[in-house]
C-alpha cells in the first residue's frame, strides 16, 4: 500500500530542499515516489495565479485530489507544499489513508532572510499582499506527524529522520 507525505511549513523554510533529498533516499530503497510541487503544480493549475482564498481553494483541492489518486495507484506521493490552511491538508489526510503531515518549522526571520524566491522582499515592496506568514495567515499543524527544523541540521539529516519514521511504521514494504 502506498503512502503520502506532505511537507508544510513557511516560504523559504526548507520544504523543496528536504523534499528533494526525501526522494532521494526513497529511491535508493528502490521507492519511486512522485513529488506534487506547489510551484511546478500552479504553473498548470492556476498559471496566472492570484493566490487568494478562493484561487487557493481550487488549488489545494486539485492538488488533493491528484495526490489521492496517485496514491490510489500505487505509487507514493510527497506533497511540497506550504498549504498555509489546516483544511488543505486535513482534507489530504480524510482522502489518504496512510498520510503523514510533516512540519518543517523555520522561525519567520530565517525564511525571510533566505528569501529563495524574493517573496518577503515583495511583501516588505508593497508588491505582494496574500504572503503566508507574513500577510495572509499560516496555520501550523496541530499534531503533526514529525516536526522537522528546517534551520538546523541538512535537508539530508530531515529527510532520514521522515524515512526512519515510515520505516518504523513498515510504509517502506
Amino acid at each position: 500500500m502506498s503512502f503520502a507525505v506532505w511537507l508544510t511549513g513557511l516560504s523559504g523554510s526548507g520544504k523543496s530542499a528536504i523534499a528533494r533529498e526525501l526522494v532521494a533516499q526513497l529511491h535508493a530503497r528502490g521507492i519511486d515516489a512522485a513529488v506534487l510541487e506547489s510551484d511546478v503544480m500552479r504553473t498548470q493549475l492556476t498559471p496566472h495565479a492570484r493566490y487568494d482564498a478562493r484561487e487557493r481553494d481550487f488549488f489545494y483541492a486539485a492538488l488533493v485530489h491528484l495526490g489521492a489518486y496517485v496514491v490510489g495507484e500505487g505509487r507514493p506521493v510527497v506533497f511540497d507544499a506550504t498549504a498555509n490552511r489546516r483544511a488543505y491538508r486535513d482534507a489530504a489526510r480524510a482522502r489518504i489513508a496512510r498520510f503523514a503531515e510533516v512540519y518543517v518549522d523555520t522561525p519567520l526571520e530565517v525564511c525571510a532572510a533566505r528569501d529563495p524566491k524574493g517573496l518577503y522582499r515583495a511583501a516588505g515592496e508593497g508588491r505582494s499582499a496574500t504572503l503566508p506568514g507574513v500577510q495572509a495567515a499560516y496555520e501550523p499543524p496541530v499534531a503533526p506527524e514529525l516536526v522537522v527544523r528546517g534551520d538546523r541540521g541538512t535537508p539530508a539529516e530531515a529527510a532520514g529522520v521522515i524515512v526512519a519514521w515510515l520505516e518504523a511504521r513498515r510504509w517502506l514494504g
